[in-house]
Order: structure tokens, then sequence, then C-alpha cells
């Protein structure tokens, strides 16, 4: 890994191939390796003629552990991936975001248009900017002294994931804790950047995919079939996807 610096913040960063760039921004409780390199998107990507552009967010990863919520801002993480850009000399890169991931992707879009060709959105649907109420029992299930100890499924799901990623479950809390961007329609519709959004038929936590793209003035949706948030990652559709968009954005 190679690293970059973001203001006080040290970020452990991955290129592989080369070709016009596409920056990859992992979820939640993830890194660049689990949520890119393992399920064949990086082979995929590079296979296609692409510069493959990864990082492990703040808080996760070989990147910088932080422990205060603040530090975990969204402009704060949104202006990491301009960092990064800046880093390697990238004027415009295509973006592509799972989960928070694609929440940070959509957030740098807004905030640094004329670095970004397009973005896809990924592992994300309508319920993107609706309040979690899940803040409190996530944030608990991190900090508990064991899985067994968490109360409700998603708090279960992410502890175990946390637990099997060896990520730092203190610095993973205090990023939980940020409540997510408020946006509406208007304001995505202020959004002129070509928008893919993806998301599993049975993805609870992502919902529609079809309703998020609609106010993009440039949006375009695909639902996977049968797949949840979690088995949607590594998807042969989505990849098909992610290719055809890239090809015409």
């Amino acid at each position: 890994m190679d690293y970059f610096q973001s203001g006080n913040v040290r970020l452990a960063y991955r290129v592989e191939g080369t070709g016009d760039p596409i920056v990859l921004v992992h979820g939640f409780a993830s890194t660049h390796a689990v949520n890119w390199i393992e399920p064949g998107w990086v082979d995929t990507l590079v296979g296609a003629g692409r510069q493959v552009v990864m990082f492990d967010l703040r808080g996760h990863g070989e990147s910088d552990d932080l422990y205060d919520p603040i530090d975990y801002d969204r402009g704060f993480m949104a202006a990491d991936i301009l960092a990064l850009l800046d880093h390697l000399g990238i004027t415009q890169a295509d973006i592509m975001g799972y989960s928070l991931g694609a929440m940070l992707s959509l957030r740098f879009a807004m905030d640094y248009p004329g670095r970004c060709r397009s973005i896809i959105l990924a592992g994300v649907g309508d319920r993107l900017f609706a309040p979690s109420g899940q803040i409190e029992p996530v944030v608990e299930a991190l900090l508990a002294d064991s899985l067994h100890d968490a109360k409700t499924p998603v708090g279960r799901a992410f502890r175990a994931f946390a637990d099997k990623n060896g990520q730092d479950r203190e610095a993973l809390a205090a990023c939980y804790q940020v409540p997510r961007d408020k946006l509406t329609d208007a304001d995505l519709a202020r959004v002129e950047t070509p928008v893919l959004v993806v998301a599993g038929d049975r993805d609870e936590i992502a919902g529609s995919a079809e309703r998020l793209a609609q106010p993009f003035p440039n949006g375009e949706a695909v639902t996977i079939l049968r797949r949840d948030h979690m088995r949607t990652v590594g998807d042969p559709t989505y990849k098909k996807a992610v290719l055809a968009f890239l090809q015409k954005a």
C-alpha cells in the first residue's frame, strides 16, 4: 500500500492498471480489498482498459483510525477523494462507491463537479437520505464485549462484518454516529454528471434504485434480481451494467 495525506489524516491507497481512471470508494466497515479486489472488480475494470484507484476510508483498513465523530464529517470524507486525485495528478475521474462509499461519491460530485466525469452509486436507493434509525443499535453492537451482546439483526451484521475484516470497532462507531446528508430531489436535480444507481431488489437497506435515480437529469438505474445488500457487490449483472455505463458516460 502507498499513502497520501488529506489534511492531518494519512490514508492508504492502491493503483492498478492504466487508462482512464476510476476511483472506487468502499462501504462502511469494509476495505478496498474486501469491497473491490475480492469480488473481482479490479480484474474486471483493468481488463476493460481502466486505471483503478482504491483507498481505505479514514477509520478503515490501513488508513488512520480516528475516534471523534466530527472527524468523519461527510464533507471531510469527500475531500479525501479530492486529496487522492490531487496526490496522483488526476484532473477528472469516474467515481464508483458502494453503500457509504456511494454517499461519499455523491457528496464528492456535488462539492467538486468539475473533477467528476460520472458517478456510480451502488448499494443505495431511495432510502439513502432517510434517517437510518439504526445508529444507536449499530454503535452499541460495535462497542459491545462480544457479538452475542448485539441486540438487533443490523447491529449483529455490522459487528460480524467488522470482526471478520479486523477493523478498529471504536473508530467505526465514531464514523457511524455521523448523520446522513439531508438532500432533496431538488438538490439531486442540480447534479448534471451522468449517474448510475445500482441496488438489489432484496436490499432492505438501500430501497429502490429507480426512485433514487429519477431526480438526476442524467440518471439511470439497474435493479439486480434476488440480491440483498451484501450479495450485490460482486454480481455479474452489476459489473456488466457498470462497463456499459462507463462506455457511454
